[in-house]
C-alpha cells in the first residue's frame, strides 16, 4: 500500500500484537503504528522496547497504556492520532485462566469489542480487523472448519471470543460498520507469554523441569508461526471483503505429544521429563482443531515459513532471551497460576 495510514493495534504489548506491530513497521514504511495495551500479566513494556528504541522505527511507533473497554481512552486516541485502521488483538486469551476467572474475559473480549466498534462508527475509522480464534468453532473429529461452520465454543475463553465476534457481526449488519474478522490456530514464536504450550514447555525444559502433558497428548492443534499469522491479518486488513471472516492456517496439524517430543530433541532433554497428568479442564479440552484457509489463499495470501525451521528458531529465541521470560516466570502471578493448575501433579517439580 502506497498511501500513508495510521494503524491502532490494541493489545500491542502482547505476543501476537507486538509481532504485528513489527510486521507493519517493516512492510509498510510509510505507516504509523499506535499501540494500546492494558499491560496485564500478558503484556509488558519490554515486549515493545526494540521498536521504541530503534531510531528507524521509533518515530513511527507510539504507545498508550489503557483498556479497550475504556471509551474515553479509545475515543481519545482515535481522535488525537487520526486513526485509519484498528486491528484488535486485545483479549484475555488463555483457556485455563478463563476457568479460574471467566468474568474478566467477558469484560475485555465482549464489552471491549463493543467499545471499539462504537468508536469506529463515531469517528469514521476506515476499517477494523477483529482477531478471533479457531476455538470458536469447538472441536472437530474429521475434516476442517470453514468460515461457514457453526460457532460452538466449549470454554469460557472461546465463548467470550465468540461473543466478541457476534458484536462485530451485529454492528456490521445494523450500522454498516466496516469490519473483517480473522480466525487462526495455535500460534508460536518469539515474545509469547510462557503459559502457552511451547514457551511453557521450553522454559521448563531449559531448566530440566518436568512438563505437564494432558493425558496421552493426542490433542491435535493447527500450528501457525506468528509471522505467518501477522501477514495473514495484514492481507485481510487490506484486501479482505468487508463483513467477511477469514481463517488463517498453515495446514500444519500436530498432536501435543509430537510437539513435546520435538522440543525434547531440540533441547537435548530426556523423555523422563514428560509428566502425564489429568486434564484440569475436564470435558472442555477440545480434541482437535483444524481450519481450512483456502478462502484467504484465494485472495492472494500463503504462509511463508516452514514449521520445522520456525520451531527451531523459536526455541533458539527462548534460549537467547532468557532474561525476558525469566522476569515473567519469577512473578507471583505466574507462579500462582502454575501452582493452581499443575501443583498437585508436579509437586516438588513445580
Amino acid at each position: 500500500m502506497s498511501s500513508s495510514k495510521t494503524v491502532l493495534v490494541t493489545g500491542g504489548a502482547g505476543f501476537i500484537g507486538s509481532n504485528y506491530c513489527r510486521y507493519v513497521l517493516k512492510n509498510h514504511p510509510d505507516y504509523r503504528v499506535v499501540a494500546l495495551d492494558a499491560l496485564t500479566y500478558a503484556g509488558n513494556l519490554s515486549t515493545m522496547a526494540d521498536m521504541q528504541n530503534n531510531p528507524e522505527t521509533a518515530p513511527r511507533f507510539k504507545f498508550y497504556p489503557g483498556k479497550i473497554q475504556d471509551e474515553t481512552v479509545v475515543n481519545g486516541i482515535i481522535k488525537a492520532e487520526k486513526i485509519d485502521f484498528i486491528v484488535n488483538f486485545a483479549a484475555e486469551s488463555h483457556n485455563d485462566r478463563s476457568i479460574l476467572d471467566p468474568g474478566s474475559f467477558i469484560q475485555t473480549d465482549v464489552y471491549g469489542v463493543f467499545t471499539l466498534l462504537d468508536a469506529v462508527r463515531r469517528h469514521g475509522v476506515e476499517r477494523m480487523c477483529h482477531i478471533s480464534t479457531d476455538e470458536v468453532y469447538g472441536t472437530i473429529d474429521d475434516g476442517q472448519f470453514t468460515e461457514s461452520s457453526p460457532i460452538e465454543p466449549n470454554t469460557p475463553y472461546s465463548a467470550s471470543k465468540a461473543g466478541g465476534e457476534l458484536q462485530v457481526r451485529a454492528h456490521r449488519i445494523t450500522y454498516g460498520t466496516p469490519t473483517v474478522i480473522t480466525r487462526c490456530g495455535n500460534n508460536f514464536g518469539p515474545f509469547q507469554y510462557p503459559e502457552k504450550l511451547i514457551p511453557f514447555f521450553v522454559s521448563r525444559l531449559i531448566d530440566y523441569k518436568k512438563v505437564p502433558l494432558y493425558g496421552s497428548g493426542q490433542q491435535v492443534r493447527d500450528w501457525v508461526y506468528v509471522m505467518d499469522h501477522c501477514s495473514g491479518i495484514d492481507h485481510v486488513l487490506h484486501y479482505g471483503v468487508t463483513g467477511e471472516a477469514y481463517n488463517i492456517g498453515s495446514d500444519c496439524e500436530k498432536p501435543n505429544i509430537d510437539i513435546t517430543h520435538r522440543l525434547l530433541k531440540l533441547l537435548d532433554r530426556p523423555e523422563s521429563l514428560i509428566k502425564q497428568i489429568g486434564d484440569p479442564r475436564g470435558g472442555a479440552h477440545d480434541k482437535r482443531y483444524s481450519i481450512d484457509a483456502s478462502k484467504l489463499k484465494s485472495i492472494g495470501w500463503k504462509p511463508a515459513y516452514n514449521f520445522e525451521e520456525a520451531l527451531e528458531s523459536t526455541v533458539r529465541w527462548y534460549l537467547d532471551n532468557q532474561s525476558w521470560w525469566r522476569d515473567i516466570t519469577a512473578t507471583s502471578d505466574y507462579q500462582q497460576f502454575v501452582a493452581s493448575f499443575y501443583g498437585k501433579y508436579l509437586g516438588e517439580d513445580l
